[in-house]
Formats: C-alpha cells, sequence, structure tokens
C-alpha cells in the first residue's frame, strides 16, 4: 500500500504489516513501535492505520513531530451490527464478497482502474483471518478526539473529495479540531489516498518532512 512513499526518506520509513500484531489497536501501537529506533516521529496512517497513528500519539507522545492522518476518524462510536454483519460476510461468503460492499466502493469513480485492482489483489494476498482481525480491530479500537484536541504537533488531515469514509466534513471538523490542523483535499481520489494519488500524497509528505527536518534533525518518518 506504501510502496510509492517508502523513498521519501530512504533508511528511515517504515511501512509494517499491522494484522499480525495482536487483535487490539492498542497491541498495534505497541509493536509499530518496536520497529522504528528514531526518537522523532512523522507518524502516517491511512483509514484503520490512521487510527493505530493515533494510538501510537496516545502511546508515546513524546516521540511524535507530526501526525498525518489519511481518511481518519479520531471519534469512534461502536456499531455492533455493522460489526458482525462485516466479520459474518468474511467468515461465510470470503473476501472477495467483503471487497465488493466495503471496500471497493471507498475507491473514487475516477480512480485509475489499474490502482483499484492493484488494491483488490493486495487485500486478496491477506488471509481471512487478518482481515477479520482488521475488523475487529477498528470496530474495537478508542476514541481519540480528545487526544486531538489537545495536540501541540501538527495534525495533518488528508482526504479524498470523493471519499465516503469519513467524508470531508468529518475530515475538515477533524482538522479544525486540531491545534495544528490542516486540512488537504486531494481531487479525483477517494479513501486511499496512498494507492489512488500517490504523488499528491508524496508531495504533502515531502513538504512536510522537509519541515520537520529543518526543525530537528533527527525527525523520521
Amino acid at each position: 500500500m506504501w510502496a510509492k512513499q517508502m523513498n521519501l526518506l530512504p533508511g528511515s520509513t517504515y511501512a509494517p504489516t499491522l494484522y499480525g500484531f495482536g487483535g487490539s489497536i492498542e497491541e498495534w501501537a505497541a509493536e509499530a513501535l518496536k520497529q522504528v529506533d528514531e526518537d522523532q516521529l512523522i507518524v502516517v496512517g491511512c483509514s484503520v492505520g490512521g487510527s493505530c497513528a493515533l494510538e501510537i500519539a496516545a502511546a508515546a507522545p513524546e516521540r511524535i513531530a507530526a501526525l498525518v492522518l489519511i481518511g481518519t476518524k479520531a471519534r469512534h462510536r461502536a456499531d455492533p451490527v455493522l460489526f458482525a454483519s462485516a466479520l459474518e460476510l468474511i467468515n461465510c461468503k470470503g473476501l472477495d464478497a467483503a471487497w465488493e460492499k466495503y471496500w471497493a466502493p471507498l475507491f473514487s469513480g475516477s480512480s485509475d482502474k489499474a490502482a483499484l485492482e492493484a488494491a483488490r489483489e493486495m487485500a486478496m494476498e491477506q488471509s481471512p483471518e487478518a482481515i477479520a482481525c482488521g475488523v475487529s480491530v477498528f470496530h474495537t479500537r478508542a476514541s481519540h478526539d480528545l487526544l486531538i484536541s489537545k495536540c501541540q504537533v501538527p495534525v495533518i488531515v488528508v482526504t479524498g473529495e470523493d471519499d465516503l469514509a469519513p467524508g470531508l466534513a468529518a475530515s475538515s471538523a477533524l482538522a479544525a479540531s486540531a491545534p495544528r490542523g490542516q486540512l488537504f483535499v486531494i481531487p479525483s481520489c477517494g479513501h486511499y489516498v496512498p494507492i489512488e494519488q500517490p504523488e499528491a500524497l508524496n508531495a504533502i509528505l515531502a513538504d512536510i518532512i522537509q519541515k520537520q527536518l529543518l526543525h530537528s534533525p533527527s525527525s523520521r518518518t
């Protein structure tokens, strides 16, 4: 998913696969932190990865130089019906059916078809158990809207203009709730900005990296 971002800061960019890190967002965050050596981090996450980025900020606020949240909601309200139906679909009908119902609609209708197919292939390479774990972590995560309102580092919120989850209004509110929040809206893009519009995202990330390096030479993604 992050293949086109890995060269922005060579040697100091990490993109761990989260599914094997445990069954809770807290475990994901703890294990992700173990992957990096740097003291100061620019933490970037998309969708449930954004939820993990928020949990990392909650677990190790002293290590956060900036947060980049893509297609992410800080506030979480449990939806047990949706949670149960998603798990049932994965378990009973498989990943193909779950992809068509839950994830394919999150891409923009104007997204490149090759990018959409590549994303589908990435999803199909995962086991049903791994995807079910991701769904469980997403639906049982903590709510971190208060964390954002008190966060003193830059919080960069990125959304595709065609994103349905959480959507432009929620992303705008998230950016506005952060003392140092900033919103970027990517045209002709849905939920998965790193896949759908990597060049646009890379320009944003490169600027953030440059500003952090100027501020503190030890900052890393």
